[in-house]
């Protein structure tokens, strides 16, 4: 059990406002901040936190309590597994009358393999090498925590000699459980990245090969306290230079983080092998700092920053996009000296909307007519995710860039038929439910085969479309990019997904019942066999819970 006067000191070493901050995009409101509640649907916040009570609620749904009910609310923990959550996050060591907690256990797992690299690194001359050849400083190799992890067997050994049970470490992500139930080390001969909570508790590892392994960073996996969507490298080190420059600098690995640093750019922090996503926003948000997405200017660094701007731009984020030339990253500029030009690269970036909006134009030719067309509907899409009078401001320059009249973009009353005219139209009503399924399948890619298992991407209606376009991984599809930064659409749980997909599943058969018995051209044989299907196997068996592969000959 935790020491209840533990518990007691780790409330009143917390902020509500942090806490939550984590999770969501505050926004000061008066005495208080606000936000969209995270607990239902809704389009205008009534997400309530204050700061001088350390409470929050909500006026729309009524869900309120301290920042621990929140964390056990949105994380869906049991109490004492929220307090060793929040404790994790803020590097807090609670008391336990006995026993130990499993985040606590964890976390003296990661800081004893934590030694345990950093004292391998010195014995491993290729591993400095190559630190060296990149223009790591010992400053910063001790100042980062920079290490080596050897061989498996030797991380087994030493697991085995600090008394470690497999199953924690596995937990803490430094071993890894085949099919047959033996236990590897994830990480072998690697240097390393320690990986730290905004707070700067230790909650991974990063590891980069020396070899030719194909995989060049492999990134602890997601754990308790690791989720790399939610994480940025070196934000522990860069949040009070964030804080006081109101500047931050998004670049694409840890190497471009040491060496800015090291090169006194102190608001430089990576992603961790992943895009930038709508979790990362609430962290990006603290301070209120300029963005500045500083990319490989290569065709996967040009896409990388053309999402991570579309994802920005909407969201209210002031900054720009630099994408550096001639194949080099922010660590080659810092390693051959050239701070000046890396200063004046880093200031001279296109602003978000109009890196989007060029990024496009650039995208079609626009000599032909039907991508022309195609360029229109994408360019619009975008800026009406955008608010009314930033979009009105930035309509001149994509009337321009797509030499199209400035009218087009406007909404009135001939809007309806412009948008069919381009294959953009919106729905005036769109369906909540498919739009929480195709959030949920955005974030959860391996739940899409176990979808296609069961349903045509007929069964969606309206969203046909979208559905087919995730299934082929176009994920830029605009009705998807939408979705992705709808902030009142919400990913589901895995239970709620599946009975809202059920529910649906569902929907379309009714309708289809309706459907077939209204149709005086279908021959009756057909007619009778249907109806009896739907109505006395597959109708049943959906009340009862049960998820009904879609038919391989229902062709209606």
């Amino acid at each position: 059990m935790i020491d209840p006067s533990s518990i007691e000191a780790l409330k009143q070493s917390i902020d509500i406002v942090d806490v939550i901050g984590n999770y969501l995009e505050l926004k000061k409101a008066g005495a208080n901040y606000k936000c969209n509640c995270p607990f239902h649907g809704e389009k205008t916040p009534s997400f309530n936190v204050n700061p001088q009570r350390q409470i929050y609620h909500c006026f729309g749904c009524g869900v309120g309590g301290d920042a621990i009910k929140f964390v056990m609310e949105y994380e869906k923990l049991s109490y004492p597994e929220a307090i060793e959550k929040i404790a994790a996050m803020y590097n807090f060591s609670l008391r336990y009358t006995q026993g130990k907690g499993q985040y606590g256990e964890a976390k003296r797992v990661l800081e004893l393999m934590q030694q345990f690299y950093t004292s391998q690194l010195d014995h491993q001359p290729q591993a400095l090498e190559y630190l060296r050849s990149r223009g790591v400083t010992q400053s910063s190799i001790e100042d980062f925590g920079i290490g080596y992890v050897p061989g498996g067997e030797e991380v087994m050994a030493f697991l085995r000699s600090r008394s470690i049970p497999l199953p924690l470490a596995a937990e803490a992500g430094i071993v890894a459980q085949g099919e047959r139930g033996e236990f590897y080390a994830r990480l072998n001969r690697r240097v390393t990245f320690p990986i730290y909570s905004p707070a700067g508790a230790l909650v991974g590892f990063g590891g980069r090969t020396l070899g030719d392994h194909p995989a060049k960073y492999i990134n602890s996996p997601q754990t308790r306290l690791f989720n790399k969507s939610r994480l940025l490298y070196g934000y522990h080190r860069a949040k009070e230079h964030i804080y006081h420059q109101k500047e931050l600098i998004v670049c694409e690995g840890y190497l471009d983080v040491i060496m800015l640093h090291q090169a006194g750019f102190r608001t430089a922090v990576a992603t961790l092998g992943t895009a930038l996503t709508a979790e990362h926003l609430p962290l990006l948000r603290k301070g209120e700092p300029a963005i500045t997405l500083a990319y490989d200017g290569d065709s996967a660094g040009v896409a990388a920053a053309l999402k991570a701007a579309r994802l920005l731009a909407p969201h209210g984020f002031e900054g720009s996009v630099v994408l550096f030339p001639g194949g080099q990253d922010p660590a080659d500029m810092v390693h051959q000296g050239d701070l000046q030009g890396l200063k004046k690269l880093l200031g001279s970036g296109t602003p978000l909307i109009p890196f989007v909006l060029e990024k496009i134009a650039a995208a079609h030719d626009l000599n032909n007519p039907r991508e022309k067309e195609r360029a229109f509907g994408e360019a619009r899409s975008f800026l009406e995710t955008l608010s009314p009078i930033i979009r009105e401001s930035y309509i001149p320059q994509a009337a321009t860039l797509l030499g199209v009249h400035a009218a087009l973009f406007t909404p009135g009353r001939n809007r309806n038929r412009r948008q069919e005219e381009f294959g953009t139209s919106t729905r005036s009503k769109e369906d909540p439910a498919w739009q929480a399924i195709l959030r949920t399948l955005l974030e959860n890619e391996r739940l899409i085969d176990e979808v296609l298992d069961l349903i045509d991407p007929r069964m969606a209606g309206e969203y046909q479309e979208a559905f087919q376009a995730l299934i082929q991984g176009e994920r830029e599809h605009p009705r998807l990019r939408g979705i992705a930064i709808a902030e009142e659409v919400h990913p589901l749980d895995e239970e709620a997904f599946w009975r809202t997909l059920r529910a649906q599943m569902e929907r379309f058969y009714r309708l289809k019942l309706q459907e077939i018995t209204r149709n005086p051209r279908l021959p009756y044989q057909e007619k009778s066999y249907w109806i009896r299907k739907i109505k006395t196997d597959i109708l049943p068996r959906l009340k009862k819970g049960e998820l009904v592969p879609y038919a391989s000959d229902f062709t209606l």
